[in-house]
């Protein structure tokens, strides 16, 4: 993230978003921000699953204790999802009992959203955004909210109550109109003051009006619903065209004989970058290189397609599920890509 130029901001008209539901009266301008911390008083001596690292695959056995401790709450990162929706194992009788499932930690779009919830019908699923700096949620899933809005599939709900989010430019800091992709930029009582002891990076965070720059990349469509793109940070840049990586990272895994994959960019002396992909076979699969780039060549423009793929047998992530993108790139510098 880079410091936003003042005139460009002070010249652009605002388009700003506000929560579907009212804003909450707060006595003495105290801010009030509970949700990382769970009120186990409500889930009293129901049973719960614990996993130690929520970056582990998700086993068959676990499945099994769902199935038979009749779990109706699920909170699961991306990677899970992943594992379930393309498992042949887990069939949606062995979820039927799941409810409601919560994700978040990283983007999860339309095609494996509807790909799981294929395997847990009677659940609602929604997903959250948010960061520490922010208070730490920005936005929520309403379809969780007490009298539901009906969600999109691939949207992570829309801003929390006494907040205001803007979408802007990232090159001119310009505030941008409804699905127009560009930087997500919250404000609010909530967020942080500042770093400890480095003022030049919250001067490069937030803005003289407030507005915290989170350096990702999304868009707000016509029914206050926000979607996430990718990491500003993470954009490749293909002969000045963007290319999000998790755009493809989506399409790559609806492939059948594709369990996960991740998407970095590689230095190219004509384009200046270009998509690379390395990719995870199911078991027993033969797909080529070939097979991949002509898979996602029938789905997107010239500017987004694959040149070329590396065939690993892990994508590393943390915890949470965001892919080590930084690791990949590594990798590549090291000439030791697969």
């Amino acid at each position: 993230m880079g410091s936003v130029p003042e005139e460009s901001v002070a010249a652009a008209p605002e388009v700003v978003f506000r929560s579907r539901l009212p804003d909450i009266e707060i006595p003495n301008e105290q801010t009030l921000q509970s949700y990382c911390f769970a009120k186990m008083s409500e889930v009293g001596s129901r049973p719960c699953i614990i996993d130690g690292q929520t970056g582990a695959s998700y086993t068959y056995a676990e499945v099994e204790l769902v199935r038979a401790h009749g779990i109706t709450i699920a909170p699961f990162v991306p990677p899970i999802v992943v594992e379930i929706a393309k498992s042949p194992q887990v069939t949606a009788g062995d979820l039927a009992s799941i409810r409601m499932v919560m994700s978040g930690a990283a983007p999860m779009g339309k095609e494996l959203q509807d790909a799981f919830m294929a395997k847990i019908p009677n659940a609602v699923l929604g997903q959250g955004y948010g960061m520490t700096e922010a208070g730490p949620v920005l936005a929520m899933c309403l379809a969780f909210a007490k009298e539901p809005f009906k969600v999109k599939s691939g949207s992570c709900g829309t801003v929390v109550r006494n907040a205001a989010l803007k979408i802007v430019d990232p090159d001119t800091g310009a505030s941008l109109g409804r699905n127009q992709p560009g930087e997500i930029c919250i404000r609010g009582e909530q967020i942080m003051k500042g770093y400890l002891n480095d003022p030049e990076s919250t001067k490069n965070t937030i803005d003289k009006d407030g507005w915290l720059h989170t350096g990702d990349i999304g868009l707000v469509d016509d029914d206050d619903e926000i979607f996430i793109v990718d990491r500003l940070k993470e954009i490749i840049k293909y002969k000045g065209f963007q290319v999000a990586p998790a755009e493809l990272e989506a399409l790559l895994i609806t492939h059948p004989e594709i369990k996960d994959a991740a998407v970095v960019s590689l230095k190219d002396d004509l384009a200046g970058e270009v998509p690379v992909a390395f990719v995870m076979r199911i078991e027993g699969s033969e797909i080529t290189e070939d097979d991949i780039k002509k898979f996602v060549a029938k789905e997107v423009v010239f500017y987004k397609r694959i040149h070329k793929v590396f065939f690993t047998d892990s994508i590393p992530k943390n915890p949470s599920g965001k892919i080590l993108r930084k690791d990949l790139r590594a990798r590549l510098a090291a000439g030791i890509p697969s």
